[in-house]
């Protein structure tokens, strides 16, 4: 009997596995890359990647990193026009994404003709009501364009004085881990009104360091205290934390060799199982130096789908750092074919995206 059924489980699965076509397989990837686009319309190449791949989401950006040459932001009209027709070129419901932090951190500013938004530092010093009205107006207007994903809140502590990527930009609330819990629950309450997903950003924590990740290794070994951890687990919960980035940032007492990004110590081990995080963690920019100095996009992409990462970010505004998703999508699948990534863990991010995306 004992044989009968396993020879039944052998043949199940591979009858399973054989229903996923190389096509189906690729599409399943696609779903799992938010991509960075050079236009400020609709593409074509943009056009072919949700249909024939699915992609799962766009980034905005209002400039590039180095050039400040304007990217896909021109105003509050050509915007909504332009996430509009992705919305209609899509059968599935695609993520819309954009960084709107407020201050430093702002894509949409009255530059091209949106509202300006506070930094933390200053929300947390005037207090609920300012933050409060602040955020929900933030969160209108980005509904009212058509986004759907902010990569914000930042629950950094600004502990470190010399910092000058998140401290000296004022980005974080405060050094105090309940006070960026408080105004954190209140920025992610005002996006959720809105139908607007909240990513908390950056895990384990970037409030310590003393370098930026864009221009290079960000090694945090000797700065970074357990007090970072607070806010994550606290919002997680709570139940406000969905969505987590995981930072270009190392640390060889959570991992001897690899940086947040790609580490299964520190996203699967230390994120999903001791802290219970259940929702999808998704990538800090994986063209940012920290990561293209050290691995190629080989080692990056499959380093970090094995580490615990679902949603992979490409964000295509760092100048003369470019790549197609079709390049993206075709390594992963490579990888899969040459068992160096398991099929069950692109199979497991659609699953959390999909969930998500129903809400």
């Amino acid at each position: 009997m004992k044989k009968i059924l396993l020879i039944l489980f052998i043949s199940i699965n591979i009858y399973a596995n054989s229903s996923f076509t190389e096509e189906k397989i690729k599409k399943l990837i696609g779903r799992t890359i938010i991509l960075g686009f050079d236009s400020q319309t609709l593409t074509k190449s943009l056009k072919n990647d949700i249909k024939k791949y699915n992609l799962g989401g766009i980034i905005l950006f209002d400039k590039y990193y180095k050039s400040k040459k304007k990217k896909n932001i021109k105003n509050p009209t050509q915007l909504k026009k332009l996430i509009t027709s992705i919305k209609n070129t899509s059968n599935y419901k695609i993520f819309i994404s954009i960084d709107q932090e407020g201050g430093w951190v702002s894509r949409l500013n009255p530059k091209n003709g949106f509202s300006k938004t506070p930094k933390a530092s200053l929300i947390s010093k005037r207090g609920i009501k300012f933050a409060k009205k602040s955020y929900n107006k933030l969160a209108k207007e980005l509904k009212n364009t058509g986004i759907n994903l902010n990569f914000a809140p930042v629950v950094d502590l600004s502990i470190n004085p010399k910092n000058k990527v998140i401290v000296y930009q004022g980005r974080a609330y405060s050094k105090k881990p309940n006070e960026v819990v408080k105004y954190s629950e209140l920025f992610i309450n005002e996006m959720n009104k809105q139908g607007i997903l909240s990513v908390i950003k950056h895990f384990p924590g970037h409030g310590s360091s003393l370098k930026d990740s864009h221009k290079g290794f960000v090694d945090i070994t000797n700065t970074w205290k357990k007090e970072e951890l607070i806010p994550y687990k606290k919002l997680i919960k709570s139940n406000h934390a969905k969505i987590i980035m995981t930072a270009h940032v190392f640390n060889k007492n959570l991992d001897k060799f690899f940086p947040a990004t790609l580490s299964h110590n520190i996203n699967t081990i230390m994120l999903k199982e001791k802290m219970g995080f259940k929702g999808i963690i998704i990538s800090d920019d994986l063209q940012m130096e920290a990561i293209t100095k050290h691995y190629n996009l080989k080692e990056t992409v499959t380093k970090a789908i094995n580490s615990g990462v679902n949603i992979l970010l490409f964000g295509n505004h760092i100048d003369n750092k470019s790549i197609q998703l079709e390049t993206i999508v075709n390594t992963i699948y490579n990888q899969i074919s040459n068992k160096e990534i398991k099929l069950s863990s692109i199979i497991e991010s659609n699953r959390l995206i999909n969930n998500i995306l129903k809400n």
